[in-house]
Formats: structure tokens, sequence, C-alpha cells
């Protein structure tokens, strides 16, 4: 009998420690997956390239799954995983530079701590922050025209206001993509710990029984 309580003792003491682990697991993964967006730094021409659940280096090394796009780890040698991090350094970083002209800065000035996109979306994770001037440049260059071409210049702003609100929305429609692929992970993720808790008890009433027998 005492080598039954003895065996039950251990074998309750396991069990919380296993799940904890699993919800540890979870919640670290989740937080990985929350800290990047997949198409940060892609530009408009590269998102359909990027779109498929395989994607293949642009010098035809290998191939990535999508999961590993923009996640801080150098997959491909010519930098296509990544453009949004200073994982590779042959990367370079997308500024979309809305009111300004786009451009693109190596992927080592991303989180740099120096702001190099006029819109500041380089340093989305170092903690500073940076005025958006896209907007202050383009004020400086209307004023410097002529009064002929203020209804041109009237339209050019609509345009903008135009185009702002599209790649607002482009930007919500990739964040709840993004959302999506990590609420799938954390539905597989809580039926993994399911089923290795509902094993792992199965294992202990085997044990129990086995122990009762003896």
């Amino acid at each position: 009998m005492e080598r039954v309580s003895v065996g039950r003792i251990s074998l309750m003491g396991a069990r919380p420690d296993g799940c904890l682990l699993c919800f540890a697991v979870l919640a670290l993964s989740s937080s990985v997956l929350l800290s990047a967006s997949p198409l940060r730094g892609v530009s408009p021409q590269d998102e359909m390239y990027l779109a498929g659940p395989v994607i293949g280096c642009r010098d035809g090394s290998r191939t990535f799954t999508k999961d590993r796009l923009n996640d801080g780890f150098c997959d491909c040698p010519d930098g296509t995983d990544e453009p949004g991090t200073s994982a590779c350094p042959e990367s370079k970083f997308y500024c979309r530079n809305l009111g300004a002209k786009p451009e693109f800065v190596f992927s080592s000035r991303v989180n740099d701590y120096i702001c190099d996109c006029c819109d500041g979306s380089d340093e989305y994770h170092s903690g500073v922050h940076c005025p958006n001037t896209c907007r202050k440049d383009q004020n400086v260059s209307e004023e410097s025209t002529d009064d002929s071409t203020s209804e041109t210049n009237n339209l050019d702003d609509t345009n903008e206001e135009d185009r702002k609100i599209r790649v607002d929305r482009e930007d919500l429609i990739q964040k709840l993509r993004g959302l999506k692929v990590v609420l799938v992970i954390q539905v597989l993720s809580a039926m993994l710990i399911i089923v290795l808790c509902l094993y792992h008890r199965r294992s202990r009433f085997r044990r129990r029984r086995y122990h009762l027998k003896w």
C-alpha cells in the first residue's frame, strides 16, 4: 500500500506541470506571432508574390512557408523572406511614405533607432517616435508652386486622401489575416494541450491500476 500511495503522489504532482508547460508554450508562440506583421515592408507589387502558402526565394535557392515570412530568421540568402526585419543583410524594407515618394531602405536600417522613412514605418519596434514628415514635405513643395497650378494640387490632395484610405484598408486586411493565422494556431495548440492532458490522465489511470494489481 505504501508503494501505491507514493506512485499516486508522484503522478498527481506531475500532471499540472505538463499542462502548465503546454500553456506557456502557447502563450509564447502567440506573443511572437503578434509582434510582427507578415507583409510589413512589402511593396504592393510584391504582395501577390508573397501571398501563397509556399514561397520561393527570388534567387531560386530554396522555398519557405508563409509562416516564415518576417519571422526574424533569414531563410533566403537574398532576403526574400525578411522584407520587414533586419534579419537578412540583402533584404530591403519598403517605405510607403504616403504623401511623398515611396522608397526602399536597406534592412540593416530597420529598428536601428534612426528614422529613415519619412512616415517612420522602419522604426515600428525600436520604441523611437518618428514624426510623419511626408505631409510636411508635400506642403512645402505645394507652397513653392505657381498659383496657376493650385487646382491641380487640390486634385492631387484628393487623390492622396483616396490613396490613404485605400492603404489603410489594405493594412487592416493584412492585420486581420495575421490575426486569423494566430487564431488558427491557438485553436490547434489548445486541441493539442487537451489531447496531451487526456493522454496523461489515461496513463496515470493505467499506472494506478497496475500498482493496485501488485
